[in-house]
């Protein structure tokens, strides 16, 4: 009995095992309006050149319509026996209209049909992350303005530094943010070529219109050769960089999140709708969304390296292998869209502990850097020396277990007699944090203005 799919060539129909290792349905099902979008316009375009007639674009047209009903409706049958989308799509529209649905092959391949859906599906992912990558911007951005003059410890190796704001904080995530839009914006332009019409991978002998199809699905311009049109991947593996780029950041936060709600910090709270509670020990309070996003970034960087692995070795054209190029990035971008939604609803969802913090702000010496600038600007010392100065003084503070602003001016004129008590204005976290007007620093004044610009930029968006 020949194989329906692939016509006299074949005599018997496949293994069962050849069929589980080669259907695709499971995970291509999800590019149907993709599919069904771009049937349409092929379908246009041949009657368009003669090629069909129109009354069979007509029924197709009307057919692919149908379909399309039926899946939203969940009354679509998907077959594994028909592999893909596109074979499940062409049967049932065969039942529905007949051997006018025949027609709707010519002049294409699912090669330049798959790249096609899938490019399309990957354009139509790109701009919903794009909204979600702004709430997420807006959250923050309206966070930070909140928050412009709560002060905060800033870190580096994770140990205290230098106060900084809350808001200073949070906007370090907006413009980590921003770039990250900037990287899908760059992608999306690069993918935004059209496949169709390259057929199996040399084109076809029919007078297509390329650039019509490639109007009606909103790319910029056909692809201009074929065999790269089938078999380039460039604008998964793009855009999954981007993705992994945007987990790793989110990541980061999520991190920050998890230590800054555990009680050994204290620094914020996060309610019911973002915590988990204990099977066994009821005062338990856990970050399990922040931790799945966390953990979610290692899957975003999986498929990444796995689509890498997948085409380092393929040479031109199409080949099998490239079917694994859509269930990790699939699952990949929406684990992400699922991802940059938690992390927008923590931070609306998040209550500083403002008390805590600024206690935690002037721990570990934190204005210590502030003293040696006093050194330099009011003694004239070479920062260096100045340096210095700072740390006997910091030394002692320590050695008599205070913080640094509670230290006498005679133990401080100890080390440098030419220190006077003008010293104890820049020993402050606050006052610390309201001298870092440099562009770009911590001052609350220059955090309003941020969060306001952000805000006014995201509005327009």
């Amino acid at each position: 009995m020949s194989n329906k799919m692939w016509g006299g060539r074949f005599t018997s129909a496949p293994d069962a095992i050849m069929q589980e290792i080669n259907a695709s349905i499971d995970f291509d099902r999800h590019l149907y309006r993709q599919d069904i979008a771009a049937s349409k316009a092929h379908a246009a375009m041949l009657a368009k050149t003669g090629i069909i007639t129109a009354d069979d674009a007509a029924k197709i047209a009307h057919g692919l319509d149908t379909i399309l009903s039926e899946i939203e409706s969940g009354k679509f049958e998907f077959k594994r026996a028909l592999e893909d989308i596109h074979m499940n799509v062409e049967s049932r529209l065969a039942e529905l209209i007949g051997p006018s649905a025949g027609r709707l092959h010519t002049a294409r391949s699912r090669n330049d049909q798959v790249a096609t859906d899938f490019r399309l599906y990957v354009r139509d992912t790109v701009d919903a992350l794009a909204v979600l990558l702004a709430d997420y911007q807006r959250a923050l951005a309206e966070k930070a303005l909140d928050h412009a003059g709560t002060v905060m410890p800033g870190f580096t190796h994770l140990q205290t530094a230098q106060p900084v704001t809350l808001g200073h904080h949070l906007l370090a995530y907006v413009e980590m943010a921003s770039r990250d839009r900037g990287r899908f914006a760059d992608a999306r332009a690069r993918l935004n070529e059209s496949p169709l019409g390259a057929a199996a991978l040399a084109g076809t002998s029919f007078p297509i219109d390329r650039d019509m199809t490639a109007e009606a699905l909103g790319f910029t311009r056909p692809m201009a050769n074929s065999l790269d049109a089938v078999s380039d991947r460039d604008f998964v593996l793009e855009t999954l960089s981007a993705a992994a780029i945007t987990a790793v950041h989110l990541s980061r936060f999520a991190e920050e999140i998890v230590l800054w709600t555990s009680p050994l910090t204290g620094f914020l709270r996060l309610s019911d709708k973002f915590t988990t509670g204990s099977s066994i020990m009821p005062q338990k309070r856990n970050p399990d969304a922040a931790e799945l996003v966390r953990a979610k970034a290692g899957r975003i960087i999986g498929a990444l390296n796995a689509l890498l692995i997948v085409m380092k070795g393929l040479p031109l054209a199409y080949q099998k292998d490239m079917q694994e190029d859509k269930e990790g990035a699939i699952d990949a971008l929406s684990g992400l869209s699922l991802c940059l939604v938690a992390m927008t609803g923590m931070v609306r969802d998040m209550v500083p502990d403002t008390v805590r913090l600024k206690k935690a702000a002037g721990d570990g010496y934190a204005t210590a850097t502030d003293l040696a600038d006093w050194l330099v600007r009011a003694l004239g010392l070479p920062f260096r020396e100045a340096h210095h100065v700072t740390g006997r003084i910091v030394a002692a503070a320590a050695d008599a277990r205070l913080a640094l602003h509670r230290l006498s001016l005679e133990q401080m004129q100890g080390i440098e007699p030419r220190i006077t008590d003008a010293v104890f204005g820049v020993l402050s976290v606050d006052k610390s944090v309201k001298s870092r007007v440099s562009f770009g620093g911590t001052a609350p004044a220059n955090v309003r203005r941020e969060a306001r610009k952000w805000l006014k930029r995201l509005d327009k968006k």
